[in-house]
């Protein structure tokens, strides 16, 4: 009888069907995928051992998962339709909401840094774009937030993580930090206003549906969890205390926005962070650096994000050079070009595929082309002024 029952059961583990599903997740998450097998790899070179740890910024991840819990259970809400539709209204046409959208993710990212300036404002440009039915612009406007967002960030000590690394490790007098950022930062944002001028049509814009209504005491209190995201960003509050605060809170508020939290995003930073670990202490890679900063720190740490991302590129190199104003240059521009060149980027088009798995071709295409563009003006206007 036994047999029979193992036997009737079978079809639902048969390896088409197991082999299917892992095909599908693969596909689905393939920015997952590259990362675990970049931390695979060089994990061969690198056996594993205490100073793993040391890798992961527990206080990103931290960041991360606070922040796109609180955000999973506003959607849950509609807050960000009511302020799409708010745009909407005060803006009227395409050009002047995405440009409303970018500045704002422009502002955001210096303010609460990069990562978290995506995390709470892509959801609204979607909301913007699929409620008006201009989806035609969806890729655009994800990857100028995305630029806005890398870019913006750039001008303040706490804007971008690597900033803040430098900013401290090198001591650099708050006026001296924004003088030599303010050049780019300008550039970047003459840069992406003519994109938007000249990519997005004035289009009229109107929000079909009634108009949301949000329930009060429930809106406050998200909001209240997400000042409290905020403020860890700030290093106002330890970052444990949020891990412990907001899912216990959403535990009781919505349960749900716990289940939706995109926890593969969360497992692509931790790969990456091994990834970056590693060749951080692999002796090849560590010499290679060290020659061709010689030629240029500009120049060199601008490539190094391409490869290894600018966080990492900024730890790894700070211990190269003393030429710090051209280190705290090249890693802010470099987060510009590949998508492993700023993990912020890796937010993006995690959001980007999974409102549209469909276009992965296209968006990586039109990413590509942009992020590069950026990248070669911004990069050879820094290395003739400085």
């Amino acid at each position: 009888m036994s047999s029979r029952v193992v036997a009737r059961k079978l079809p639902h583990i048969s390896l088409p069907s197991a082999l299917y599903f892992v095909l599908q997740f693969l596909k689905k998450n393939a920015v997952l995928t590259v990362a675990f097998s970049a931390a695979l790899v060089t994990s061969f070179f690198v056996p594993v051992d205490a100073e793993y740890l040391s890798y992961f910024d527990f206080k990103t991840l931290t960041c991360l998962f606070c922040v796109l819990a609180v955000v999973c259970a506003l959607k849950n809400i509609r807050f960000f339709y009511t302020l799409a539709q708010g745009i909407v209204a005060c803006f009227k046409t395409a050009r002047l909401s995405i440009l409303a959208l970018v500045y704002i993710t422009f502002i955001g990212s210096m303010l609460i840094a990069n990562d978290m300036a995506l995390l709470t404002f892509l959801p609204l440009g979607f909301f913007v774009l699929h409620d008006t039915g201009k989806q035609k612009y969806m890729a655009f406007t994800f990857i100028m937030q995305n630029i806005a967002a890398n870019l913006g960030g750039m001008l303040t000590p706490f804007g971008n993580p690597q900033n803040l690394y430098l900013y401290s490790k090198f001591n650099i007098p708050n006026l001296e930090f924004m003088g030599i950022m303010l050049p780019p930062f300008l550039l970047s944002v003459a840069l992406i206003t003519i994109c938007c001028l000249v990519f997005v049509k004035s289009e009229p814009l109107e929000i079909k549906g009634e108009e949301a209504k949000l329930p009060k005491l429930r809106t406050v209190f998200y909001l209240v969890l997400f000042a409290l995201s905020i403020a860890i960003v700030f290093r106002g509050i330890p970052y444990w205390i949020g891990l412990i605060v907001i899912p216990i809170c959403l535990i009781f508020a919505d349960r749900d926005a716990i289940k939706k939290v995109d926890y593969p995003l969360l497992l692509t930073f931790v790969f990456f962070f091994i990834f970056a670990g590693n060749m951080a202490r692999i002796d090849a890679v560590i010499n290679f650096f060290s020659l061709l900063l010689e030629e240029s720190t500009l120049l060199f740490s601008v490539l190094s994000c391409q490869c290894i991302s600018n966080v990492p590129s900024a730890i790894l190199l700070s211990e190269f050079t003393d030429n710090y104003r051209e280190l705290l240059v090249g890693v802010n521009i470099g987060g510009a070009g590949t998508l492993i060149a700023s993990l912020a980027s890796l937010i993006t088009f995690r959001e980007y595929t999974n409102h549209n798995p469909q276009k992965v071709g296209y968006y990586l295409g039109m990413f590509t082309a942009f992020n590069f563009g950026f990248l070669l003006i911004l990069t050879v206007f820094m290395y003739v002024i400085m």
